[in-house]
């Protein structure tokens, strides 16, 4: 479109009624001139009053060619008088989707004599509100076009975004074009983030439509020139930017911040239309570039140590949301969760939310040292705890059931086995749901005592841990019994009893650090060996902790055994063992078989380890 535009001055104003009566007999030399020297088809005249302007419109329904002109058949738009767009006066550009406290940030930035410049329904909103409002679309004489796909894309926009104040030939520019300047823009976007994740899901062409682009065009270029442009994506900060715009001092630092807070939001919101696009297309699980949008949730008092810094950060990708797990835990009571209260807590969780039937788990130093399911929670408990009750004081205790009255009363009074006197002290307690009287029994154990209401994770998440320089990605270990098969390759037979407390070991025992060996009965873990650089070990501490418990119980191995004879195998034959659980694969299978074979014991490989270092 070509615009010939005239002054809206005084002295123009003064002349429009004189010029109305040519109006007619200018489009039409305009036109002949037009179509004899540059256009093929003939041009259909537009008049539309545009803010500063006054524009005749020349369109084409055809294909043109644009001939060049010689200067006497090129128009000029004239400089146009001050208005309150102008270079110099205070603009705010406001365009949002989650207008919460708009009509607060209108009102207050016109009460500091910005003038407010707007896009559809914010500026509705604000007019609502009686805040005086300037469309955009009067700054830019274009309307809002393509479904709201193109508002702000413009010169008359960005160009104010984007103009240095400290560069002469920048407000030169803006002073031909006629653009005025913006000192603040308040913009957040399309909540693609919702729209992908809400329950029903979304249609792909849904998806693509919720993709912001203008948003992130005005957020990024005002952030980039932020030394002379306030730009704020969080309605929590409209206050500071207020506080700040009052005050008589340029602090760089409080801009600087605003800009890092913009590009890091649209960085994320870039985040989760990239991971949405790439399950659109190819899915598959580990794509060639991947980016974890991180929110920070608290500081944490310090890391694993007293002289680490640290803080706890929650995963904000598509793939998380709803998806269960410590990081979005209710916390009820207690003290605020420390680094290595987080690592306990999620593998108590984890561990005990892989058990159908009603289980409690005690983890201390994230290994599980007692596992129990029984029909009635409290024995379970009470199991849990006996396994070995020197870990479980100061550990973490974590319920895939309710907890109840009943069971906190249990947790509060019990007893520990080792003298019948001292009441056990936890550091957490965690299960899915409490009773309203269930916690408040909790809650008057100890006032340090943290109390965590959790979802079950979801199977299927992929599981990412540092190294120096990068990142290990690897699908969740999400195997129970019920996905494998237990192979007997020993002459005994396993009964259906020693099965069960075979697949209970085995499930107990892909929670336990590497090397790792579990011996288990009746559903109860009865010693468990973590840690130790060679498997044999494992099994000795494991067969301590047992006792005199081990005769007739099962050994689960979370690794093949590589040697037999006068090794591990033979030893777990000679304590008692009645089934041995392992995943096979070594070159020495024959003789972990040939010594189960010698002793009766059955042998059982289930073709899966569970490594966890």
């Amino acid at each position: 479109m070509l615009g010939v535009a005239a002054s809206s001055s005084p002295s123009f104003a003064a002349a429009t009624t004189a010029s109305a009566a040519h109006a007619t007999h200018n489009r039409k030399t305009i036109g002949l001139a037009f179509h004899r020297n540059t256009f093929t088809s003939p041009p259909i005249f537009h008049s539309t009053d545009c803010g500063r302007f006054h524009f005749l419109s020349l369109r084409f329904s055809n294909a043109f060619s644009i001939k060049a002109m010689s200067d006497s058949q090129t128009l000029s738009v004239p400089t146009h008088d001050p208005q309150s767009s102008a270079p110099g006066n205070k603009q705010a550009l406001i365009s949002l989707s989650d207008k919460k406290d708009l009509a607060f940030l209108g009102t207050s930035l016109q009460e500091l004599g910005y003038t407010i410049v707007s896009t559809g329904g914010t500026a509705s909103a604000l007019e609502n509100a009686g805040v005086s409002v300037t469309k955009v679309e009067q700054l830019t004489c274009f309307p809002e076009m393509l479904d709201g796909r193109v508002k702000t894309l413009h010169p008359n926009i960005h160009g104010g975004i984007l103009a240095r104040r400290d560069q002469k030939h920048h407000i030169e520019a803006l002073n031909k074009h006629g653009i005025g300047t913006f000192d603040v823009v308040v913009v957040n976007l399309y909540p693609f983030y919702d729209k992908v994740t809400s329950a029903g899901g979304i249609d792909f062409e849904d998806g693509i439509e919720n993709i912001d682009i203008g948003g992130p065009a005005m957020i990024r270029a005002a952030a980039k020139n932020h030394k002379d442009v306030l730009v704020v994506v969080d309605s929590r900060d409209y206050p500071a930017l207020l506080d700040f715009l009052k005050g008589n001092q340029d602090d760089q630092q409080f801009r600087r911040k605003l800009a890092w807070k913009a590009f890091q939001h649209v960085a994320s919101y870039d985040s989760a239309v990239s991971e949405w696009l790439w399950k659109q297309t190819v899915g598959d699980k580990f794509p060639p570039n991947l980016t974890v949008p991180l929110s920070l949730k608290s500081s944490l008092r310090y890391g694993e140590n007293p002289h680490q810094k640290a803080a706890f950060y929650v995963d904000k990708s598509l793939s998380e949301v709803s998806a269960g797990g410590i990081a979005t835990a209710i916390q009820h009571h207690g003290k605020e969760m420390s680094y290595n209260n987080y690592l306990d807590a999620d593998g108590a969780w984890n561990c005990v939310s892989e058990f159908r039937n009603p289980t409690c788990v005690i983890v201390k130093h994230s290994n599980p040292c007692g596992v129990a399911s029984r029909d009635d929670i409290l024995e379970a408990y009470r199991l849990a705890v006996k396994a070995d009750p020197v870990s479980a004081f100061g550990g973490i205790v974590a319920f895939n059931t309710e907890v109840d009255e009943a069971l906190a009363k249990e947790i509060r009074e019990f007893r520990s086995p080792t003298d019948g006197e001292t009441r056990m002290f936890y550091e957490i307690v965690v299960a899915p749901k409490y009773t309203e009287k269930g916690l408040e029994i909790l809650c008057g154990k100890s006032k340090t005592l943290r109390i965590l209401e959790a979802k079950k994770n979801e199977k299927g998440k992929l599981s990412l841990r540092q190294v120096g320089g990068g990142w290990l990605a690897q699908d969740s270990d999400d195997l129970t019994p019920q996905d494998i098969q237990f192979n007997v390759v020993s002459k005994k037979k396993p009964q259906d009893s020693e099965l069960r407390d075979a697949e209970f070991a085995w499930l107990c025992v892909k929670h336990v650090k590497s090397n790792a060996i579990v011996i288990a009965k009746d559903n109860c873990m009865l010693g468990m060996g973590s840690g130790q650089p060679n498997r044999r070990e494992s099994l000795r501490i494991a067969l301590r902790k047992a006792g005199n418990e081990v005769k007739g119980a099962a050994l689960a191995s979370d690794a093949f055994f590589p040697f037999a004879w006068k090794d591990a195998v033979e030893e777990a034959c000679e304590s008692g063992i009645g089934v041995i659980a392992e995943p096979g694969g070594s070159i020495r299978d024959g003789d972990a078989v040939d010594c189960c074979n010698k002793y009766g014991v059955s042998l059982l490989f289930t073709n899966v380890r569970h490594f966890r270092h």
